[in-house]
């Protein structure tokens, strides 16, 4: 038996290749084990307070639902690791997920993070979205909606201008003071001044509002004292604006910690889970989690699973609210202890606000699910497919001459935009411009990567365009051998799908769900395309 130190952990990797004799010896202590399909890859790794009866378990059991038997009809090696308690195999089963990402288990992105939002060590402080920094930079967040983070963004800029542009003059530099042109004001500033108003916009970003706005009230007064009645009012302005910020907020906890409420809805083939966060008592953001097929029909053991491995590469709240008690409840609460360096309570409620919000979750899901299944279903119906097209990724080329001829790729999950699975490209094989030479291009250039790196594939491709650039895609998915995915294109005069199917477009009503759907994905590619072409032309410039 060959012994191999992992991270504190052993790994027990013995050479025997009978399956059932690894099976037959595997440990009784706590741990991860880690099965494998003929070709030596990874497919799961799970977690254990005895890894002998869990993986025992297995190939015993008679009822199994039918993606473990899919599963287990996989498995052609098993391998262990041995931890001191199951607190280290909470921790080391996230690690080992997050780090191989296997085909069974839940599918989150490894090391994804929401936008935090950073204050720069600049003379003149800007403000701006992040999602990597340092642990000496100055970060605010994180912000799990980006709508939520760049209308703080904007009201910071708009009541207390900040500056905005990347590089100061030279005149501005030799001066020592910056001229704000934010409309409505125009003025100079000199370096003490400015750094008073990052003050300000530090304490709104940590949400301390009521402080802010006591300072603000101070010093209107002193203003008006002095006769600067000018500065009084944009003193008196900016406490209205932050007082109407206030109530606008739609929930109001009055707590001095952040929460985070989880709540899910589970179908045979599907899991839905959605968080929402909470900062110092008010919902600051959204995310929302669809998994395809997942491998326990038990919803608190998968909520479990999510769990540990969202909360591995993610800020941890001093509260998580969850709608049923988990197995390991106290494990899960002190491992996440341990990772957040600060006591982590898992609360589920039977009463009150927090039941509410954990109400207020679920129906969130509840009409996501109905709006984006009705699309779905009926794009599936009109295009004839087998399956719904959970995934659609869309092209576009974008050209305003022979020079900066790009293209885009957009990818829709659910009927939602998957901005960080967004594409663009610079054209490479060719000069000129020919919408057909691109489009093969692109096309070939992302699935030739996708296989190569085993990716998942999507359900639906889409292209903006008509039959020449339909046909130039199909040509490129015919040399990767990926002809079954289904392929059509959409033409902006008349709104037809154009399909592989038929020489004939398809014309839906302009009041159809799907047509929509396909529009607003189709505009998602153009606006992405163009908002690339234009970056490269000013940095030509």
């Amino acid at each position: 038996m060959k012994n191999e130190l992992y991270h504190g952990t052993i790994l027990l990797s013995t050479k025997m290749s009978n399956l059932k004799q690894k099976i037959k010896d595997s440990p009784q202590n706590p741990g991860c084990y880690i099965f494998k399909d003929k070709n030596g890859r990874i497919i799961y790794i799970g977690k254990a307070k005895n890894i002998s009866k869990r993986v025992k378990s297995y190939f015993h059991k008679y009822d199994l639902d039918s993606k473990t038997v899919e599963l287990v009809k996989k498995i052609s090696d098993v391998d262990f690791f041995i931890t001191d308690n199951e607190l280290e195999a909470f921790l080391l089963e996230a690690r080992l997920i997050n780090k191989h990402q296997p085909k069974y288990n839940i599918e989150l992105k490894a090391g994804k993070r929401y936008a935090h939002l950073l204050i720069t060590n600049e003379e003149y402080p800007r403000l701006v979205a992040v999602r990597s920094f340092k642990n000496s930079d100055e970060v605010y967040g994180p912000y799990a909606s980006g709508q939520a983070r760049q209308e703080l963004v904007r009201i910071a800029n708009r009541l207390f201008k900040m500056r905005v542009n990347k590089r100061m003059t030279k005149k501005e530099i030799q001066r020592g003071r910056i001229k704000l042109a934010t409309s409505p004001w125009s003025e100079e500033i000199s370096q003490i001044e400015y750094r008073q108003r990052v003050d300000r916009v530090r304490l709104l970003l940590k949400g301390q509002n009521e402080e802010l706005i006591k300072k603000l009230q101070s010093e209107m007064h002193e203003y008006a004292a002095q006769n600067n009645f000018e500065q009084a009012k944009i003193r008196r302005d900016q406490i209205m604006a932050l007082e109407n910020i206030a109530q606008k907020q739609k929930i109001e906890l009055r707590r001095n910690y952040d929460q985070d409420v989880i709540n899910y809805i589970q179908t045979p083939n599907k899991l839905v889970v959605q968080l929402f966060n909470i900062n110092k008592g008010i919902i600051s953001g959204r995310k929302e989690f669809t998994f395809q097929t997942p491998l326990s029909t038990e919803p608190a053991v998968n909520l479990a699973d999510f769990l540990s491995q969202y909360y591995y590469t993610q800020d941890i709240p001093q509260e998580i609210i969850l709608p049923i008690q988990l197995a390991d409840q106290n494990i899960l609460e002190q491992y996440f202890s341990n990772l957040a360096g600060h006591r982590l309570k898992i609360i589920v409620p039977q009463k009150g606000d927090k039941l509410k919000l954990l109400e207020l979750v679920k129906k969130n899901i509840e009409i996501n699910l109905q709006t984006g299944e009705a699309n779905l279903f009926e794009l599936q119906n009109v295009l004839g497919l087998t399956s719904s097209p959970r995934i659609i990724e869309a092209f576009d080329i974008s050209n305003l001459g022979p020079s900066d001829v790009v293209a885009s790729m957009v990818r829709f999950d659910q009927g939602k935009p998957d901005k960080d699975n967004y594409r663009r490209f610079k054209i490479k094989t060719f000069q000129g411009q020919s919408d057909f030479d691109a489009m093969k291009e692109v096309v070939y250039r992302r699935y030739y990567r996708i296989t190569k790196q085993q990716e998942q594939l999507p359900d639906l491709i889409m292209v903006d365009g008509g039959k020449p650039q339909l046909s130039a895609a199909r040509q490129s998915l015919s040399a990767l051998g990926l002809d079954q995915i289904p392929l059509i294109a959409l033409a902006k005069k008349e709104e037809e799908i154009y399909t592989l199917k038929s020489k004939y477009p398809i014309r839906l009503s302009k009041r159809s769900s799907a047509l929509k759907l396909l529009q607003r994905i189709r505009d998602e590619a153009h606006r992405f395309a163009i908002t690339y072409q234009r970056s490269l032309r000013l940095k030509r410039q």
